[in-house]
This record gives C-alpha cells, structure tokens and sequence, in this order.
C-alpha cells in the first residue's frame, strides 16, 4: 500500500481509504462481514477510514470505534461528518446555515459521533453538506475553532455536494478548511477545473468519493439491474440514468488493457492524479477489499490511456433523482 500526505494536516495516509456508508444499513450489510472486510483491509495497509453520524445513525461509527480499538498498535485515521440539522441532502442555496448547521448543532452531533466511537479524539470532521453562501459565516467558524481548541477534532472539512465541485472554493479560501470531499472518477472529472488546483494552492487534501460512481464503474450495471426494495439505487439508477450509466460503462469495455478489471482501471485512474490525497471505495466483502487495495501496488495509469480516458468524461448537473 503507497501512502500520501494529506494536505498540510502532514498525516501519512493510504491512498486507498475506506467508505463506509455500506456498512451502516444498507440492504444485504451484515455487521460480522463488515467487521471482517474492516480487518482485512486494516492488514493490507489501509490506515483511512471515512464514515458518517447519518450512515445507520452511528452505527457505522460504532464499527470503526470498534476496529481502531483492536487495532491500537497501528495508526488508524478516523474521519466522520456531521449531518445536516433539516436532514435534507443536498445543502440548497436558499437554506440558511442556522437551519443545518447551527453552532450547538455542529458541537452536539460532534460529541455524538465520538461517543459512538469510543475515542478520545475524531481526526477529521466533515460537514457532510455544504454550501459556499456560508462561507463567511463566522458561526460555522468559531464552532469548529472551538472544538479543535479542545483538542476533540483535529482537522476539519466540507463533503462537496454531488456534481457540484466549485461549491465550497469560497470556503476553503477561509483557511479553515483542512480537507475537502468530492466525487471524482473516469465520468467525473470537473474537480480538475477549479477545485484542484485551489486545493493545491492552499494545501487542502482531497478525499476522492464514488470512485465507481455509485456502481456504473464496476462494470456489473445491466438495463434490468434492480436491487431490493428500500435500497437508495433504485432511485438512483431509475429510468433518468440507468440506461445512459449502462451505455457509458460499455463504451470503456475496449480501452480496458488485457488482465485489468473495469473496477482496476477506475481506481487506478484516480490514484494517476497526484491531487488526489486519498481515495474511499466501498467495500462490504473481503473479496472487495482485497481487489480494490490491490490498485495501489500496480500504480497509476499510463499517460496515452489517461488520454484516451478524457474523452469519456461525462457533465452533469444535480436532479431530484441524484439527491
């Protein structure tokens, strides 16, 4: 596993991280596999782990408390997100940041995730929404000024809102700002627009998202794929997306070389950009986390194939269905 420094934090992380979001509910998780694909990964080299308050309402929290303790002769990095108080995903433009992230919001659900976790110290704490209109709101800032003073985080960052990279520029130009979160992939690529280089600028590390855009990348996507009742991807792979997500997954079936999976080659498209401080697939099964970290042994892609994959990058813009 090749490690990374993550932004001007200065930690040494693995380039492949750990998502989490699976392991908190979703249709089919079951906690003793979970438990065992997290000590899997923890033995092939993977030193970050991203979860969430939201994903099962800390019970993913409760599983990496759990792991970290297991595993304390090893330095683990422990990255959660606070959610949003009106519990709606996206932020919009016209919410107000009292209405999300008040300041006895940001300090309570804070100390509920480390309660979850059974630690003394979160590394790094996310708003799992954001938008940039509250960039200059001193209220989110002498919230989490605070908590670092105390020494209960270490680090602070935003988790951009999907398909919208420049949303938290204004933002990380604060210098409050230790990290940020983002979707990018093979489809995904506008972070290399603006987002990037400001965080090169400013010494942000970025944490790579939906790296197999929520499945499409896989290379396992059918026309009549249909998953148990319930489950977020029905909506998500519904008839606005489904079909298009199919047509763009085979037409990268030609540019996979001999002996490279679909999974492989998104990976390791992600891992060629040195912006790119970590990167979090998630992984419910051994199996999963054995493929997947395995991507940081073969290394980047080659220059021409980076190319060719530029031409497969795919614009789109928030829907209801995309929420």
């Amino acid at each position: 596993m090749r490690h990374r420094r993550f932004g001007r934090s200065g930690w040494n992380v693995s380039e492949i991280g750990y998502g989490m979001w699976g392991l908190g509910g979703w249709t089919g998780s079951d906690d003793a596999e979970s438990m065992a694909s997290l000590h899997r990964a923890v033995e092939l080299g993977c030193t970050f782990f991203d979860t969430a308050w939201a994903y099962g309402n800390g019970h993913s929290e409760h599983l990496l408390g759990e792991l970290v303790r297991l595993h304390s002769e090893k330095r683990l990095y422990v990255a959660t997100k606070i959610p949003p108080k009106n519990q709606k995903w996206p932020a919009r433009p016209e919410y107000r940041l009292a209405d999300v992230f008040p300041q006895d919001h940001i300090r309570r659900f804070t100390e509920s995730s480390l309660e979850h976790l059974g630690l003394h110290q979160i590394d790094l704490i996310q708003f799992h929404v954001w938008d940039d209109s509250w960039a200059g709101d001193d209220r989110w800032q002498r919230a989490i000024d605070d908590l670092k003073r105390e020494g209960i985080v270490r680090a602070v960052g935003i988790s951009l809102n999907r398909w919208e990279p420049e949303n938290g520029i204004q933002t990380l130009r604060t210098g409050l700002i230790d990290a940020v979160q983002v979707i990018y992939n093979i489809f995904d690529q506008a972070p290399e627009d603006e987002l990037f280089p400001a965080c090169r600028e400013l010494d942000v590390s970025v944490i790579a998202r939906v790296p197999f855009d929520e499945g499409t990348l896989t290379g396992t996507l059918r026309g009549d794929s249909r998953w148990p009742e319930g489950d977020w991807r029905n909506i998500y792979f519904g008839p606005a997306n489904l079909k298009a997500s199919v047509e763009r997954a085979e037409a990268l079936r030609p540019l996979i070389p001999p002996g490279m999976t679909m999974p492989d080659l998104a990976l390791r498209f992600i891992l060629s950009n040195p912006d790119v401080s970590t990167v979090i697939p998630g992984m419910r099964r051994p199996r999963y986390v054995e493929a997947n970290l395995a991507a940081s042994d073969t290394g980047g892609l080659d220059a021409g194939l980076i190319q060719r994959l530029r031409a497969h990058r795919w614009n789109r813009k928030p829907a209801p269905w995309s929420d």
